[in-house]
């Protein structure tokens, strides 16, 4: 066996063979694939090989995609047949919610060129005879994609991974993992049969790696316990059933009928397929359990569970309803296996946090539809640097170290459960809930606060009313304008009109300082720092020049920096700002960097009265001056003491309005919170909640990470161009100035429907029918009376007055590119002095 190698991959499955292929086609030529037991010897055995392009996710819509392509060329490649039947895919709605929803998801698709079609009930049954359309509104259908065998496709990639010079040994498990500082030495143990079971023998080897990726599946438990890091990737029982031939089928195909498509009825939680004349029904149904939250037994290899066909009568039931010749079909087989999940359902897919040269890809729920896209765009990552779509939505940072695996365990069954229930943009989900709290969620719900979860942190999405009847429906979800709507509306014009309190507790913040804080910092942002008392806002780029974080950052001593970025990225960000510093340590000298976010609460107070509000409260031997343009200006930050509550203020509105951030001790939270509603009832103070605070920073234009800012495009390409200094040399400076300009950002004002608005995530046209670019932030404007987006397009149509068309539920509406912050582009009202 061979003992050095560039990339060592664990792992022989779908995946795990398909990162091997594409490093040694992306140009490594020393790649080494260990399987513990036999290829496909995982969940890929058992999987169904449905290949859904459906998926509401941007990313991983492209990986979907990249895979159902790529399958179609394994054959001429490697002379292996992986199956694949292009026989399409038919969503069936029996509401028009779900009809909807495939709306707001068609939409998505276009972005990435996924065809679809709709169907009437009329036409599905006209195609498909068998099928029984009552009580359909219609279906979406997609007709480049199928079903494929997973055994064969994985062989084929195993097979184009050898021929481009990739080693692949089975029967090694992998025992240990020690990094020197400049590579991996894992030691790995050969596997030998012992009564039927699978156990070590006694020959052991250590193999060096510069890079490692981790592709274990059901493992990953056990991987996680190796590397000592937390992996939410827990498998969940996944049951389906293979029927007896068909009669009314056979003699349909025999008398030239066409095969029938996957068929998911998903208001009835199942897919079907045809299977040698007969058909398999897969259900995702209620109360699956997760399995192997502490690792897979020695003994369990290509085994199964046993069927509990109690648990999915429901699912099987409706479809003999909507498949009625299937009511006296006998069954042939059945299957409960292991698949793994994660609490949101996407795969952990990059770096594991806290090690370098260690890649995941776990946690994959749709192994064989992302497999293929996974090992594409893994392998840009690694190769690369950066892949070229932002792949942060499936960082394995994405959880931080709060996560436990009971919390993994309820969020993987609720996430099983959920494959078909409608997918919401405005869902929240109530598994393993209220989890991190800060101190004043009680008073928050008390006050009818509906909370969304940013990074298990409970955060108010709106206030409902306190004194709703019993019947009133505070989860009231929509793919057009919720049940919640109105009360962000209010809420928005709180803050433009009156004053307006927010919880931004959740805030990612770091302590930066040092001796080699300052240098360290200026390399490693693209603006200018601060100086002393005052803030700036900025951001650290990638390898590639794309934008891996935003910061703002404030300068409270010479080398003492207080920063704060995103609230859902706290693991990511304190991961790559760590790395990045001891990379970085022998250069600058001494820095010292503290992850603080959960010792300090934040309340942001803003509005036209927000100043008012707080010479209430504030005490100071000048209160009614403290707060001026003259001694507190704007993008400045003041140590001050509001009642008995220390604060550190910074003068910043991300809501684009007069107001201060209000820094203070969490242990101090309730107390700040009873002085300023006190103090608030004098001036109309309003609750305000994360939805509404979303629209008033589109009508800014303010650019937020993981919508406008992520690791696809460039600050420039954000069109940020006073928070970058070219003047100096920082981080990813060449390779962002090298790209140019690809795409542009800029804010669009909709004509769009009366009853809905962009959720961000839709396609943009030009006024002649060709496609230009993509909405990655949607809303309302109270200050426009319209529907609000941000997005990209191609850059000479990031023009004031261009006009666009943005499709919103399969229907072309009217857009224009509007001036970069509409609301006050002088910024007038946030500099307004008192």
């Amino acid at each position: 066996m061979k003992t050095h190698v560039k990339a060592l991959v664990v792992g022989g499955g779908a995946v795990g063979t398909s990162i091997a292929y594409h490093l040694a086609r992306a140009g490594w030529s020393d790649v080494m694939l260990l399987e513990r037991d036999e290829l496909t010897s995982g969940s890929t055995w058992h999987a169904a090989g449905l290949l859904p392009l459906f998926n509401m996710s941007y990313a991983t819509t492209h990986i979907h995609k990249y895979s159902v392509d790529f399958y179609k060329t394994l054959e001429a490649e490697t002379g292996l047949n992986a199956g694949f039947s292009i026989v399409g895919n038919l969503r069936m709605a029996q509401t028009q919610a779900r009809m909807d929803e495939y709306m707001v998801y068609a939409t998505t698709a276009e972005t990435a060129g996924v065809p679809y079609e709709w169907m009437t009930p009329a036409q599905i049954k006209e195609r498909w005879p068998l099928v029984n359309i009552e009580g359909l509104k219609g279906a979406i259908y997609h007709p480049t994609d199928g079903y494929i065998n997973p055994a064969d496709v994985t062989m084929a990639m195993a097979k184009g991974a050898r021929q481009r010079g990739v080693i692949i040994e089975r029967k090694w498990q992998v025992d240990g993992y020690e990094w020197t500082g400049s590579e991996w030495r894992v030691t790995v143990t050969k596997m030998v049969e012992k009564g039927g079971n699978l156990v070590p023998s006694d020959e052991q080897t250590v193999i060096t790696a510069e890079h490692v990726v981790t592709a274990t599946g059901n493992h990953a438990q056990r991987t996680a316990k190796l590397l000592g890091i937390k992996i939410p990737a827990i498998p969940v029982e996944h049951q389906f059933i293979v029927t007896e031939p068909d009669p009314a089928l056979v003699e349909y195909r025999k008398n030239g009928g066409a095969e029938h498509p996957v068929l998911r009825d998903a208001d009835a939680k199942w897919y079907v397929r045809e299977e040698r004349g007969g058909w398999i029904l897969g259900p995702y149904e209620r109360n699956a359990p997760a399995r192997f939250q502490y690792g897979v037994p020695d003994s369990f290899r290509a085994d199964l569970f046993p069927l509990d066909l109690e648990r999915i009568e429901e699912e099987y039931m409706s479809m003999i309803h909507r498949l009625p010749s299937s009511e006296t079909v006998g069954l042939k087989d059945d299957f409960n296996g292991p698949i793994c999940y994660t609490p949101d359902g996407n795969p952990l897919v990059g770096p594991a946090p806290g090690l370098r040269n260690m890649w995941l890809a776990e946690g994959f729920s749709f192994g064989i539809t992302a497999a293929g896209g996974t090992g594409y765009y893994l392998a840009q990552m690694m190769v690369e640097g950066e892949a070229e779509i932002d792949m942060a939505s499936l960082d394995p940072k994405r959880y931080g170290p709060w996560m436990t695996t009971d919390y993994a365990v309820q969020k993987n069954e609720e996430c099983y459960e959920h494959v078909f229930i409608l997918h919401h943009p405005d869902e929240e989900r109530e598994a393993a809930r209220p989890l991190r709290t800060a101190p004043a969620y009680d008073r928050q719900k008390a006050m009818g606060a509906q909370f969304g979860v940013v990074n298990g942190w409970e955060r108010p999405n709106y206030y409902g009313p306190v004194d709703a009847p019993a019947n009133f429906d505070h989860n009231a979800r929509s793919f057009r304008r919720g049940g919640w709507w109105q009360y962000a509306v209010d809420e928005a014009k709180a803050i433009r009109e009156g004053v307006g309190l927010i919880d931004a507790t959740a805030f990612t913040k770091h302590v930066v300082k040092g001796p080699g804080a300052t240098q360290f910092l200026d390399w490693f942002t693209c603006n200018k720092l601060p100086k002393v008392g005052r803030i700036n806002l900025t951001y650290a780029l990638t390898s590639a020049g794309t934008t891996r974080t935003e910061y703002t950052i404030v300068r409270r001593g010479e080398d003492d920096y207080y920063l704060v970025s995103a609230g859902a990225w706290s693991a990511y960000d304190a991961d790559y700002l760590r790395k990045a510093a001891e990379d970085k340590a022998g250069e600058f000298g001494y820095i010292e960097i503290q992850d603080v976010t959960t010792q300090y609460g934040v309340f942001a107070v803003a509005g036209p009265k927000s100043r008012d509000l707080l010479k209430e409260v504030l005490k100071d031997a000048d209160p009614e001056t403290a707060l001026s343009n003259k001694r507190f200006p704007w993008l400045s930050s003041h140590r001050i003491e509001l009642g008995m509550c220390p604060v550190d203020a910074i003068r910043v509105a991300y809501t684009g309005e007069l107001g201060w951030e209000l820094h203070h001790p969490i242990e101090m939270q309730n107390y700040l919170w009873d002085l300023l509603m006190a103090a608030g009832q004098k001036y109309g103070l309003k609750l305000v909640g994360a939805r509404a605070q979303n629209w008033l920073r589109q009508e800014k234009s303010y650019r937020a990470f993981g919508n406008e800012l992520g690791r696809d495009a460039t600050p420039a390409e954000a069109d940020l161009p006073r928070f970058i200094d070219l003047s100096k040399a920082f981080h990813g400076k060449d390779a962002m100035v090298d790209k140019g300009i690809r795409s542009q950002c800029c804010t669009l004002l909709i004509d769009g429907p009366a009853d809905a608005d962009p959720w961000g995530r839709e396609v943009l046209y030009q006024e002649d029918g060709t496609r230009v670019g993509r909405l990655t932030s949607g809303g309302y404007s109270v200050a426009f009376g319209k529907s609000i987006g941000m997005g990209y397009v191609r850059p000479d149509l990031a023009v004031e007055g261009t006009k666009l068309k943005v499709k919103m539920f399969d229907q072309l509406w009217d857009a224009v590119v509007t001036c970069d912050s509409p609301y006050d582009p002088k910024n007038e009202t946030i500099r307004k002095d008192g």
